[in-house]
Protein backbone atom coordinates (compact mmCIF):
# COMPACT_ATOMS: atom_id res chain seq x y z
CA UNK A 1 0.00 0.00 0.00
CA UNK A 2 1.51 3.45 -0.68
CA UNK A 3 -1.41 5.81 -0.31
CA UNK A 4 -2.57 5.90 -3.62
CA UNK A 5 1.47 7.31 -4.49
CA UNK A 6 0.94 9.36 -1.77
CA UNK A 7 -2.24 11.66 -1.89
CA UNK A 8 -3.59 9.88 1.38
CA UNK A 9 -0.45 10.44 3.09
CA UNK A 10 -0.54 8.57 6.71
CA UNK A 11 0.80 10.45 9.93
CA UNK A 12 3.98 7.89 9.95
CA UNK A 13 4.32 8.27 6.00
CA UNK A 14 7.07 9.61 3.96
CA UNK A 15 6.38 10.56 0.24
CA UNK A 16 8.66 10.47 -1.67
CA UNK A 17 9.06 11.45 -5.63
CA UNK A 18 11.40 10.36 -7.79
CA UNK A 19 11.88 12.29 -11.59
CA UNK A 20 12.78 10.47 -14.66
CA UNK A 21 14.26 13.57 -15.57
CA UNK A 22 14.85 14.02 -19.95
CA UNK A 23 18.59 13.07 -20.56
CA UNK A 24 20.50 16.52 -21.34
CA UNK A 25 23.57 17.31 -23.27
CA UNK A 26 25.87 19.50 -21.46
CA UNK A 27 29.23 20.88 -23.14
CA UNK A 28 29.66 24.18 -22.30
CA UNK A 29 29.52 26.68 -19.11
CA UNK A 30 25.91 27.78 -20.76
CA UNK A 31 24.79 24.60 -20.90
CA UNK A 32 25.09 23.61 -17.15
CA UNK A 33 23.64 27.05 -15.73
CA UNK A 34 20.46 26.01 -18.00
CA UNK A 35 20.18 22.62 -16.92
CA UNK A 36 20.93 23.88 -13.33
CA UNK A 37 17.92 25.88 -13.92
CA UNK A 38 15.79 23.47 -15.40
CA UNK A 39 16.11 21.21 -11.73
CA UNK A 40 15.12 24.00 -9.76
CA UNK A 41 12.34 24.45 -11.56
CA UNK A 42 11.48 20.65 -11.56
CA UNK A 43 12.03 20.79 -7.62
CA UNK A 44 9.23 23.14 -7.96
CA UNK A 45 7.01 20.90 -10.25
CA UNK A 46 7.16 18.23 -7.57
CA UNK A 47 5.98 20.79 -4.57
CA UNK A 48 3.44 22.22 -6.91
CA UNK A 49 2.74 17.94 -8.15
CA UNK A 50 2.55 16.77 -4.71
CA UNK A 51 1.61 18.57 -1.93
CA UNK A 52 2.17 15.59 0.49
CA UNK A 53 5.72 14.96 -0.93
CA UNK A 54 8.57 15.30 1.56
CA UNK A 55 11.86 14.32 -0.55
CA UNK A 56 12.74 14.94 -4.32
CA UNK A 57 15.09 12.83 -6.07
CA UNK A 58 16.96 13.22 -9.16
CA UNK A 59 19.00 11.21 -11.00
CA UNK A 60 22.46 10.57 -11.39
CA UNK A 61 23.88 12.73 -14.34
CA UNK A 62 21.39 15.24 -14.30
CA UNK A 63 23.09 18.20 -14.53
CA UNK A 64 25.91 16.89 -16.71
CA UNK A 65 24.47 14.49 -19.05
CA UNK A 66 26.14 10.88 -20.25
CA UNK A 67 29.04 12.10 -22.22
CA UNK A 68 31.37 11.47 -19.95
CA UNK A 69 33.13 14.83 -20.60
CA UNK A 70 35.96 15.59 -17.75
CA UNK A 71 36.56 19.28 -19.28
CA UNK A 72 37.49 21.48 -15.62
CA UNK A 73 35.21 24.06 -17.13
CA UNK A 74 31.75 22.16 -16.27
CA UNK A 75 33.06 20.24 -13.18
CA UNK A 76 31.08 21.83 -10.09
CA UNK A 77 32.00 22.07 -6.45
CA UNK A 78 29.88 21.13 -3.15
CA UNK A 79 30.22 25.33 -2.73
CA UNK A 80 29.66 26.11 -5.85
CA UNK A 81 27.14 28.26 -7.53
CA UNK A 82 24.65 25.38 -9.01
CA UNK A 83 24.90 23.69 -5.78
CA UNK A 84 23.89 26.79 -3.87
CA UNK A 85 20.72 26.95 -6.79
CA UNK A 86 19.69 23.67 -5.79
CA UNK A 87 20.02 24.32 -2.22
CA UNK A 88 17.91 27.46 -2.43
CA UNK A 89 15.18 25.72 -4.49
CA UNK A 90 14.79 23.33 -1.77
CA UNK A 91 14.46 26.54 0.67
CA UNK A 92 11.94 27.91 -1.60
CA UNK A 93 9.84 25.19 -2.33
CA UNK A 94 10.07 23.62 1.66
CA UNK A 95 11.24 20.38 0.55
CA UNK A 96 14.13 18.03 0.88
CA UNK A 97 16.06 17.19 -2.23
CA UNK A 98 18.66 14.66 -3.56
CA UNK A 99 20.79 15.86 -6.59
CA UNK A 100 23.13 14.73 -8.40
CA UNK A 101 26.99 16.76 -9.15
CA UNK A 102 30.08 15.48 -11.22
CA UNK A 103 32.93 17.26 -8.55
CA UNK A 104 36.47 18.55 -9.39
CA UNK A 105 39.07 16.84 -8.17
CA UNK A 106 42.53 18.60 -7.84
CA UNK A 107 44.12 15.68 -7.02
CA UNK A 108 42.81 13.33 -9.89
CA UNK A 109 39.77 12.41 -12.03
CA UNK A 110 36.18 14.03 -10.65
CA UNK A 111 33.76 12.58 -8.27
CA UNK A 112 30.88 11.67 -9.33
CA UNK A 113 28.98 12.78 -5.64
CA UNK A 114 25.43 12.84 -4.25
CA UNK A 115 24.14 15.56 -2.43
CA UNK A 116 21.09 15.60 0.21
CA UNK A 117 19.67 18.78 0.84
CA UNK A 118 17.09 19.41 3.59
CA UNK A 119 14.09 21.95 3.12
CA UNK A 120 15.61 24.81 5.11
CA UNK A 121 18.45 24.51 2.49
CA UNK A 122 21.37 22.67 5.01
CA UNK A 123 23.35 19.64 3.06
CA UNK A 124 22.64 16.61 5.06
CA UNK A 125 24.35 14.13 2.93
CA UNK A 126 27.15 14.43 0.93
CA UNK A 127 28.55 11.34 -0.89
CA UNK A 128 30.98 10.01 -3.69
CA UNK A 129 30.13 7.11 -5.88
CA UNK A 130 32.20 4.11 -4.28
CA UNK A 131 31.72 2.26 -7.69
CA UNK A 132 32.11 4.01 -11.01
CA UNK A 133 30.63 1.87 -14.14
CA UNK A 134 34.31 0.30 -15.40
CA UNK A 135 34.89 0.37 -18.27
CA UNK A 136 32.86 3.24 -19.15
CA UNK A 137 33.04 5.86 -16.70
CA UNK A 138 36.33 7.71 -15.72
CA UNK A 139 35.26 9.06 -11.65
CA UNK A 140 37.23 8.86 -9.35
CA UNK A 141 36.39 6.17 -6.93
CA UNK A 142 34.90 7.32 -3.97
CA UNK A 143 36.66 7.97 -0.21
CA UNK A 144 33.55 9.00 2.09
CA UNK A 145 32.34 6.23 2.73
CA UNK A 146 28.47 5.47 2.79
CA UNK A 147 26.81 7.96 5.05
CA UNK A 148 23.65 7.63 6.66
CA UNK A 149 21.44 10.50 7.91
CA UNK A 150 18.61 11.06 9.42
CA UNK A 151 15.88 12.49 6.78
CA UNK A 152 12.23 13.65 6.80
CA UNK A 153 10.17 12.62 9.93
CA UNK A 154 13.64 11.32 11.50
CA UNK A 155 13.73 8.25 8.86
CA UNK A 156 17.57 6.96 8.63
CA UNK A 157 18.50 8.00 4.71
CA UNK A 158 21.53 6.87 3.01
CA UNK A 159 22.48 7.57 -0.67
CA UNK A 160 24.31 4.94 -3.37
CA UNK A 161 24.80 5.97 -7.24
CA UNK A 162 24.01 3.35 -10.43
CA UNK A 163 26.39 0.69 -10.36
CA UNK A 164 26.93 1.11 -6.23
CA UNK A 165 23.51 -1.13 -6.40
CA UNK A 166 25.11 -4.24 -8.06
CA UNK A 167 27.07 -5.30 -5.20
CA UNK A 168 25.40 -6.88 -2.54
CA UNK A 169 27.95 -5.44 -0.02
CA UNK A 170 26.85 -1.20 -0.65
CA UNK A 171 23.54 -2.02 0.15
CA UNK A 172 24.14 -4.30 3.01
CA UNK A 173 26.62 -1.66 4.50
CA UNK A 174 24.13 0.90 4.20
CA UNK A 175 21.69 -1.05 6.56
CA UNK A 176 24.07 -2.11 8.54
CA UNK A 177 24.73 1.88 9.10
CA UNK A 178 21.27 2.25 9.65
CA UNK A 179 19.91 2.77 6.95
CA UNK A 180 16.08 2.51 6.41
CA UNK A 181 15.53 4.31 3.02
CA UNK A 182 18.41 3.78 0.83
CA UNK A 183 18.40 6.17 -2.55
CA UNK A 184 19.77 4.81 -5.56
CA UNK A 185 19.96 7.32 -8.92
CA UNK A 186 21.37 6.57 -11.77
CA UNK A 187 21.88 6.74 -15.36
CA UNK A 188 21.79 3.33 -16.60
CA UNK A 189 20.29 2.46 -20.68
CA UNK A 190 18.22 0.20 -21.55
CA UNK A 191 20.03 -3.13 -21.43
CA UNK A 192 20.61 -3.01 -17.60
CA UNK A 193 16.31 -2.90 -17.20
CA UNK A 194 16.05 -6.28 -15.90
CA UNK A 195 19.31 -6.42 -13.87
CA UNK A 196 18.22 -2.74 -12.37
CA UNK A 197 14.82 -4.08 -11.29
CA UNK A 198 16.01 -6.92 -9.61
CA UNK A 199 18.44 -5.80 -7.93
CA UNK A 200 16.37 -2.78 -6.49
CA UNK A 201 14.19 -5.40 -5.21
CA UNK A 202 17.00 -7.61 -3.61
CA UNK A 203 18.69 -4.91 -2.22
CA UNK A 204 15.15 -4.25 -0.21
CA UNK A 205 14.55 -7.92 0.75
CA UNK A 206 17.81 -9.06 2.01
CA UNK A 207 18.30 -5.95 4.11
CA UNK A 208 14.65 -5.20 4.95
CA UNK A 209 15.49 -1.88 3.72
CA UNK A 210 12.95 0.75 1.67
CA UNK A 211 14.86 1.49 -2.22
CA UNK A 212 14.00 4.25 -4.17
CA UNK A 213 15.30 4.51 -7.40
CA UNK A 214 15.40 6.25 -10.69
CA UNK A 215 17.20 6.68 -13.77
CA UNK A 216 17.70 9.30 -16.52
CA UNK A 217 15.28 9.26 -19.38
CA UNK A 218 14.97 9.85 -22.99
CA UNK A 219 17.73 10.53 -25.37
CA UNK A 220 20.55 12.73 -26.06
CA UNK A 221 20.69 11.49 -29.63
CA UNK A 222 23.43 8.72 -28.98
CA UNK A 223 22.52 7.21 -25.32
CA UNK A 224 18.58 6.05 -24.26
CA UNK A 225 18.42 6.00 -20.98
CA UNK A 226 15.21 4.19 -19.40
CA UNK A 227 13.56 6.47 -16.16
CA UNK A 228 12.22 3.23 -14.16
CA UNK A 229 11.69 5.26 -11.27
CA UNK A 230 11.03 2.66 -8.79
CA UNK A 231 10.07 2.50 -4.84
CA UNK A 232 10.41 -0.93 -3.58
CA UNK A 233 9.10 -2.00 0.26
CA UNK A 234 11.72 -3.63 2.72
CA UNK A 235 9.56 -7.15 2.01
CA UNK A 236 10.63 -6.55 -2.11
CA UNK A 237 7.61 -5.22 -3.24
CA UNK A 238 7.48 -2.65 -5.67
CA UNK A 239 5.26 -0.12 -4.84
CA UNK A 240 5.70 2.34 -7.54
CA UNK A 241 7.29 1.67 -11.18
CA UNK A 242 7.66 4.35 -13.91
CA UNK A 243 7.96 1.59 -16.36
CA UNK A 244 6.88 3.97 -19.67
CA UNK A 245 10.20 5.76 -19.57
CA UNK A 246 8.68 9.12 -19.63
CA UNK A 247 10.78 12.21 -19.73
CA UNK A 248 10.16 14.52 -16.61
CA UNK A 249 7.89 12.30 -14.92
CA UNK A 250 8.08 12.37 -11.22
CA UNK A 251 7.05 8.20 -9.82
CA UNK A 252 5.82 8.91 -6.19
CA UNK A 253 4.85 6.60 -2.93
CA UNK A 254 4.84 6.87 0.50
CA UNK A 255 7.03 4.51 2.68
CA UNK A 256 6.31 3.80 6.22
CA UNK A 257 9.90 3.02 8.48
CA UNK A 258 7.73 2.60 11.00
CA UNK A 259 6.63 -0.59 9.73
CA UNK A 260 10.05 -1.21 8.45
CA UNK A 261 11.37 -1.09 11.95
CA UNK A 262 8.59 -3.09 13.71
CA UNK A 263 10.07 -6.04 10.83
CA UNK A 264 13.54 -5.85 11.72
CA UNK A 265 12.54 -6.30 15.48
CA UNK A 266 9.85 -8.52 14.73
CA UNK A 267 10.64 -11.05 11.88
CA UNK A 268 12.64 -14.07 12.71
CA UNK A 269 12.34 -16.22 9.39
CA UNK A 270 13.99 -14.29 6.38
CA UNK A 271 15.83 -11.70 8.95
CA UNK A 272 19.05 -11.99 6.85
CA UNK A 273 20.85 -9.13 7.89
CA UNK A 274 20.70 -9.99 11.14
CA UNK A 275 20.97 -13.61 11.09
CA UNK A 276 24.29 -13.34 8.83
CA UNK A 277 26.16 -12.48 11.75
CA UNK A 278 23.84 -14.73 14.25
CA UNK A 279 24.02 -17.98 12.37
CA UNK A 280 21.83 -20.83 13.44
CA UNK A 281 20.59 -19.06 16.81
CA UNK A 282 18.30 -22.19 17.23
CA UNK A 283 21.18 -24.06 17.68
CA UNK A 284 23.59 -22.40 19.63
CA UNK A 285 23.25 -19.64 21.58
CA UNK A 286 23.11 -15.96 19.79
CA UNK A 287 24.02 -17.74 16.48
CA UNK A 288 27.70 -18.13 15.20
CA UNK A 289 29.29 -14.92 15.17
CA UNK A 290 32.21 -15.79 13.06
CA UNK A 291 33.35 -14.85 9.70
CA UNK A 292 32.98 -17.52 7.33
CA UNK A 293 33.74 -16.07 3.85
CA UNK A 294 37.00 -15.74 2.51
CA UNK A 295 36.59 -12.54 0.03
CA UNK A 296 35.74 -10.40 3.13
CA UNK A 297 38.76 -11.37 4.72
CA UNK A 298 40.68 -10.91 1.43
CA UNK A 299 39.55 -7.99 1.40
CA UNK A 300 39.92 -6.77 4.63
CA UNK A 301 43.49 -7.61 4.19
CA UNK A 302 44.18 -6.31 0.97
CA UNK A 303 44.59 -9.51 -0.91
CA UNK A 304 41.41 -9.48 -2.89
CA UNK A 305 42.43 -11.92 -6.10
CA UNK A 306 39.63 -14.19 -7.68
CA UNK A 307 40.91 -17.36 -8.54
CA UNK A 308 40.63 -17.19 -12.13
CA UNK A 309 41.51 -13.19 -11.93
CA UNK A 310 44.72 -14.10 -14.22
CA UNK A 311 42.15 -14.47 -17.03
CA UNK A 312 40.13 -10.99 -16.87
CA UNK A 313 40.18 -9.75 -19.96
CA UNK A 314 39.22 -6.05 -18.85
CA UNK A 315 41.05 -3.75 -16.17
CA UNK A 316 41.38 -0.32 -17.38
CA UNK A 317 39.77 2.30 -19.82
CA UNK A 318 40.98 1.79 -22.96
CA UNK A 319 38.56 -0.13 -24.63
CA UNK A 320 36.41 2.86 -24.27
CA UNK A 321 39.04 5.52 -24.94
CA UNK A 322 40.49 6.50 -21.79
CA UNK A 323 44.10 6.42 -21.54
CA UNK A 324 46.21 3.47 -19.53
CA UNK A 325 46.03 5.14 -15.22
CA UNK A 326 49.33 5.88 -13.63
CA UNK A 327 48.52 6.38 -10.72
CA UNK A 328 47.34 3.81 -7.39
CA UNK A 329 44.51 4.99 -5.60
CA UNK A 330 45.07 7.36 -2.73
CA UNK A 331 47.92 8.86 -5.23
CA UNK A 332 47.60 12.47 -6.34
CA UNK A 333 48.73 13.78 -10.08
CA UNK A 334 51.32 15.77 -8.67
CA UNK A 335 52.79 12.98 -6.93
CA UNK A 336 52.89 10.71 -10.25
CA UNK A 337 54.40 13.74 -12.01
CA UNK A 338 57.41 14.08 -9.60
Amino acid sequence: MNGLGGLNKSSEGIVIGMVQLQLPIVKTTTDLAEQTQKIVELVGKARRNMATMDLVVFPEYALHGLSMDTNPEIMCSIDGPEVAALKQACVDNEIWGCFSVMENNSGGNPYNSGIIVDDSGNLKLYYRKLHPWVPVEPWEPGDLGIPVIEGPKGAKLALVICHDGMFPEVAREAAYQGAEIMLRTAGYTAPIRDSWKFTNQSNAFCNLMITANVCMSGTDGTFDSMGEGMIVNFDGTILAHGSNGRTDEIITAEVRPDLLREARANWGVENNIYQLGHRGYVAVKGGAQDCPYTYMKDLAAGRYRLIWEADVQVTDGTSFGFPTPERYYGQKEKEVAE
